[in-house]
């Protein structure tokens, strides 16, 4: 009998290895007759500075394979990503700071970045290294903004149950950077990004933020998530006060569509979920299972969306003996309570299958789920997320945990922690969502 467990980890693990960030920066950029070339586009680098910029929890990695590809052309620059996802680098000044709520360090490392920016020229290069957390590891709030009106948003949205795009179109008009305020900023030098994709549909405007994209997003859109997740009366009163100018018009826009500036932008997608879901199917197929992949992103709410999971691979189960592998990838969401336990999207995702698993009483069907962040974290923890299986719930009950509690209270981790079931990976150097592993033999 196979080790399903093992089997989840190994496809996991080769999912990562696919879009590990400064191989992917290798595979899409080079240099050659004294040009970068990248995406179709070439890019002389005898003509001015070159500065190179950083935000997110990839982005280290990526700084690594820009320095080896260009060496003592770097100029200089700053790179920010999450402690503990840092990497030595030796032309760039590389900064840590908090995620998912911002903290001082972003702060600083946000004005040491605009700083590394000041009087670029139109000769001059910026390599923008772009991946998911940008958002809030670099918040530079706008004038009337203060870190802790931006913490006091960033709370209020992750415990709404918005998703990455609700949360970012708030965020980009509290920010000088996000909505394309990186453009602004690097005019009039050329301006080359480089992003790892963490969103669904990987729309630029969403990543990080977009700090080199348009916005297409209004003031009225931001307003509109404030009140869909009817959180108006709980924002910070300069952050009202601000959304509400700018519903009046009295407040400036992100950067829009068709803006001159964007002429000298050339955005260029490396990596995405698709990539770590393709690699993950290759992988279960080599171990010998039967594989589906899913088209559709996984999204909404994470005990939801994980019940419905399971249901697909009982459905498939029983069609054949054979083992099967199911893979799906995206973000879902949670929705806290008053008090919630600690935990994240995908150990509350994987704790829900669990219990419904063992409400299953003994069916005969033997199935291990796998529901992990690539970044290696989710939520305020240490872990990735979890690996359950039928007996995840009766281990936690003999160490005194009881699930429906547990899923009740958003207090996965413990639980999951109890009963052996945390998948726990480290900073992993990559971001490109969430990861569904579905392993059965009928």
């Amino acid at each position: 009998m196979p080790d399903r467990r093992a089997h989840a980890r190994e496809i996991f693990s080769a999912a990562l290895a696919a879009v590990e960030p400064a191989a992917a920066v290798l595979a899409q950029v080079r240099v050659a007759d004294g040009r970068l070339h990248a995406g179709g586009r070439s890019f002389a680098l005898d003509g001015g500075r070159i500065v190179v910029v950083g935000m997110g929890k990839a982005c280290a990695a990526m700084a690594q394979a820009i320095e080896q590809l260009l060496g003592a052309r770097v100029s200089g620059g700053v790179v920010i990503t999450k402690y503990g996802h840092g990497a030595p680098l030796s032309r760039l000044r590389l900064c840590e700071s908090a995620h998912p709520v911002p903290d001082e360090a972003g702060v600083r490392a946000a004005t040491l970045l605009e700083e590394s920016l000041r009087g670029l020229q139109a000769q001059d290069l910026v390599i923008c290294l772009l991946s998911g957390g940008a958002s809030a590891l670099m918040p530079a709030p706008r004038p009337g903004i203060s870190l802790a009106d931006k913490q006091a948003v960033a709370r209020l949205l992750l415990g709404s149950g918005a998703d990455i795009t609700a949360m970012n179109t708030v965020r980009k008009k509290l920010s000088r950077l996000k909505g394309g305020g990186l453009v602004r900023a690097c005019a009039p030098a050329r301006l080359l990004c480089l992003a790892i994709s963490d969103v669904i549909g990987d729309d630029w405007s969403i990543i990080g933020s977009g700090p080199t994209s348009p916005d297409p997003s209004t003031f009225a859109d931001a307003w509109a998530v404030v009140e869909r997740f009817a959180i108006a009366e709980r924002l910070p009163p300069a952050v009202f006060e601000l959304l509400q100018r700018g519903l009046a018009g009295a407040e400036a826009e992100t950067l829009k569509p068709g803006d001159p500036a964007l002429a000298r932008v050339t955005n260029l997608l490396l990596a995405s979920n698709q990539q770590a879901v393709a690699a993950a199917a290759a992988c279960a197929t080599r171990l010998g299972y039967q594989v589906t992949t899913e088209t559709q992103p996984m999204q909404g709410e994470a005990r939801a969306q994980g019940e419905a999971f399971l249901e697909r691979v009982l459905a498939a189960a029983q069609a054949g003996p054979q083992p099967r592998c199911r893979v799906a990838g995206g973000e879902t969401t949670v929705t806290l309570g008053a008090t919630p336990g600690l935990g994240g999207r995908n150990q509350e995702l994987a704790l829900a299958v669990a219990v419904a698993l063992a409400g299953r009483g003994a069916a005969p069907l033997e199935l291990t789920l796998l529901a992990g962040g690539t970044d290696g974290t989710d939520g305020p923890t240490d872990a990735a997320g979890g690996i359950v299986d039928r007996g995840t719930v009766a281990r936690a009950m003999a160490a005194g945990e009881d699930a429906q509690a547990a899923l009740q209270g958003h207090d996965a981790y413990h639980l999951l922690r109890s009963s052996g079931d945390l998948l726990i990976t480290g900073p992993t150097g990559t971001n490109v969502m969430d990861l569904l592993i579905g392993l059965s033999a009928g």
